[in-house]
């Protein structure tokens, strides 16, 4: 069964409105079985729309259209659907009540422009909004049974997901295909790397299809399975998962799609461990990275950006000394942040960055890119540099705090350094 998305509305194609609305169908239907083979999105065009409908109407099985549905003007959705199809419009009993039972419990009185919302093309099925004023509806158009729902992304996730998919699955029936996605997250290898090690898996595991995708600063593996017997296809997704596992080794710090943070907060609360932040070059992005999760505050202790050198001593105890001598941005330096914002805090474990984010600062002995970062923990204090070549200060910053919480993670999993 071959699926496609289309997304309607000036507001989408000109690019002031993202389209998330076709990202959420694309998704379900997959984890459905149903193969989407193209998004096609379009503006409030009436003869665009209806040679749109028609082209889809002759290739497709099912179509799912968000947008245009609405009581200004420019929503002519429905009435593009009618002309495609062939048919006229007409005022549809369920779609009216619909927008009457949206109404009532408001105390408001239906304006002219919403009852324009319940003229529908003639043959199709209404599918009731309870969260808007906009009924969708279901209408063939060629060989393609084509589902019309709002654009607006909360109406159309109730919508889509009450009614639209159940019948989609019920079409879809014994023929359905079992989809399998698996995220393999990567840090501190390049994309080339990364993929030249995934060489062999497609011959190895014809089920599984491997995909890159770089997420600055990660490299995602994305395992795709399909086929009609789910349990063989968990079976071959994890077989290719622990081949990759042994090709690419302590690089990967998640096999769920977890974030770098959440990883690092799990692994601190089997650890029954906290932490503490001294922040120089990163800002305080690491701490805002580990408080995103939820949960945190039972790990997280302490986030202190000590930008200045002042602050580095008289906060966290870096002696005056090791700052004339070596500067801000030493390994040195960050030993003695991390040692200190553990020690000030209690926390199981300290960690210290300080570096030069640019894109001025630099010089020849530490260039725009370097970095130094130190952990204290209750056995040692450690501390690693780094130089890095983005030209970006947003970049630099992002791949000093990564660094950072990676260094953090093999620390809590005894991984040592190559």
């Amino acid at each position: 069964m071959i699926a496609e998305v289309l997304a309607t509305g000036d507001e989408i194609i000109t690019g002031s409105v993202t389209d998330t609305n076709s990202a959420y169908i694309s998704e379900k239907l997959e984890e459905t079985g149903i193969l989407v083979v193209r998004h096609c999105c379009a503006g409030d065009d009436m003869d665009t729309l209806v040679s749109l409908f028609k082209e889809t109407g002759s290739r497709a099985d099912i179509a799912v259209v968000t947008g245009g549905l609405g009581p200004t003007l420019d929503d002519i959705t429905s009435e593009a659907a009618a002309k495609a199809a062939g048919v006229a419009l007409f005022q549809d009993k369920a779609a009216l009540k619909s927008i009457e039972d949206y109404f009532k419990p408001k105390k408001r009185t239906i304006s002219e422009s919403n009852f324009k919302q319940a003229l529908l093309p003639e043959g199709a099925e209404c599918i009731p909004n309870p969260a808007g004023t906009a009924p969708g509806f279901v209408q063939t158009i060629g060989k393609c049974r084509f589902f019309f729902l709002p654009g607006v992304p909360l109406e159309m996730y109730s919508m889509f997901s009450e009614s639209v998919l159940p019948e989609i699955e019920q079409i879809h029936g014994n023929n359905r295909l079992f989809n399998r996605v698996k995220i393999i997250s990567v840090f501190g290898l390049p994309e080339s790397t990364v993929g030249e090690r995934l060489h062999g898996i497609t011959q190895d595991f014809p089920e599984i299809k491997p995909g890159l995708r770089a997420v600055f600063p990660e490299i995602h593996v994305k395992l795709y399975g399909r086929g009609k017997d789910s349990r063989y296809l968990d079976e071959c997704i994890e077989q290719a998962t622990e081949r990759i596992l042994k090709k690419i080794g302590k690089n990967v710090f998640s096999v769920d799609g977890n974030s770098m943070q959440a990883e690092v907060g799990k692994l601190l609360n089997e650890k029954k461990s906290t932490i503490a932040i001294a922040e120089s070059c990163t800002g305080g992005l690491i701490s805002h990275w580990l408080t995103n999760v939820p949960g945190s505050s039972t790990y997280f202790h302490f986030s202190g950006v000590t930008y200045s050198n002042q602050a580095k001593i008289n906060v966290l105890g870096v002696t005056s000394e090791t700052i004339n001598e070596y500067g801000a941005v030493h390994e040195k330096t960050v030993k003695e942040m991390a040692d200190g914002v553990r020690r000030i805090t209690g926390a199981t474990y300290g960690l210290a960055t300080s570096g030069i984010a640019g894109p001025t600062g630099g010089t020849e002995d530490k260039p725009v890119g370097t970095v130094c970062i130190g952990i204290a923990s209750p056995d040692s204090i450690k501390s690693f540099s780094y130089c890095f070549t983005f030209d970006s200060r947003i970049k630099n910053k992002e791949i000093f705090a990564m660094t950072a919480l990676e260094i953090l993670r093999r620390e809590l999993l005894g991984i040592t350094e190559d």
